[in-house]
């Protein structure tokens, strides 16, 4: 059993540490011209080369969407603007009326991170996801994107006293030493458990399909079969799911931030109306 795992090996790459995931067409590359150029350029960027995929088949989807856009949607058309519309609502239920400006952002975060999970299910492709370099430059683009709003809606002076806790009386400002580092420290963790969060679930959803197609090949080792049991459907179809869920978790999560960052006067006013 052994000798038949040893032989698929180069299948199967190391993900992160010690994790094995299922071999993609990089890694495959580099497994049999590894002494090529580019084939060592597309290995040591193989994340980013995935990440790119991702974006340019999200390019190509919303360009055939939009490009010959009716009044009566065929089903691309259709299926692209009930996505659309149902981030909207949920973008609008969590920051309000106001909450539409940031739905180009936060539509595109969970495209871009839902298609990049689903790629690890897709032969020969990886999921960019499973890696912490690219759930932390997702983490980074939001963090960047929730201060910059901090400091549009409340100006740079409105920015800093959200971070020491809007004083406005004595207690409030001998509590300003302790609650403004609080804070900042509250903006640097946020972006941390987003990025920790999404690689963790994706790397282990990798992990177990590469564990499970390891088991379906050893199942048949003794008949010396070339391809093993597909076991992991069952765990590709759970995958889907959890895949859609930490897409949806990490762009709501991002919502909540931009919300947290706005002026509460705004907040106070739209719930109030």
């Amino acid at each position: 059993m052994n000798h038949e795992l040893i032989r698929f090996a180069p299948f199967f790459a190391i993900a992160s540490g010690d994790v094995k995931e299922v071999a993609n067409w990089v890694t495959l590359l580099a497994e049999y011209f590894h002494e090529v150029p580019l084939v060592q350029f597309l290995h040591h960027w193989e994340n980013v080369v995935f990440s790119l995929t991702a974006a340019i088949l999200l390019i190509v989807v919303s360009a055939f969407a939009v490009r010959k856009s009716t009044l009566i949607p065929h089903p691309l058309q259709n299926a692209v603007e009930l996505a659309v519309e149902s981030l909207d609502q949920l973008v609008a239920g969590v920051i309000g009326p106001k909450g539409r400006a940031h739905t180009p952002f936060i539509g595109t975060l969970f495209f871009f991170i839902l298609i990049q999970n689903y790629m690890g299910l897709v032969p020969g492709l990886k999921a960019p996801t499973s890696n912490l370099n690219t759930t932390a430059a997702l983490a980074i683009c939001v963090f960047f994107y929730v201060q910059a709003i901090g400091i549009k809606e409340n100006g740079i002076l409105g920015y800093f006293d959200h971070l020491m806790g809007n004083p406005r009386d004595v207690v409030g400002w001998i509590l300003v030493p302790l609650f403004f580092p609080l804070h900042v420290m509250g903006e640097l963790i946020k972006p941390l458990s987003l990025a920790l969060r999404l690689f963790g679930n994706i790397l282990g959803e990798d992990a177990l399909i590469g564990a499970v197609v390891a088991l379906g090949i050893a199942s048949v080792s003794f008949i010396h079969s070339p391809i093993g049991l597909p076991l992991q459907f069952p765990f590709m179809l759970l995958s889907m799911l959890l895949g859609a869920i930490q897409a949806l978790v990490f762009s709501l999560l991002s919502t909540i931030y931009i919300a947290l960052m706005l002026p509460h006067e705004n907040h106070a006013h739209e719930a109030h109306n």
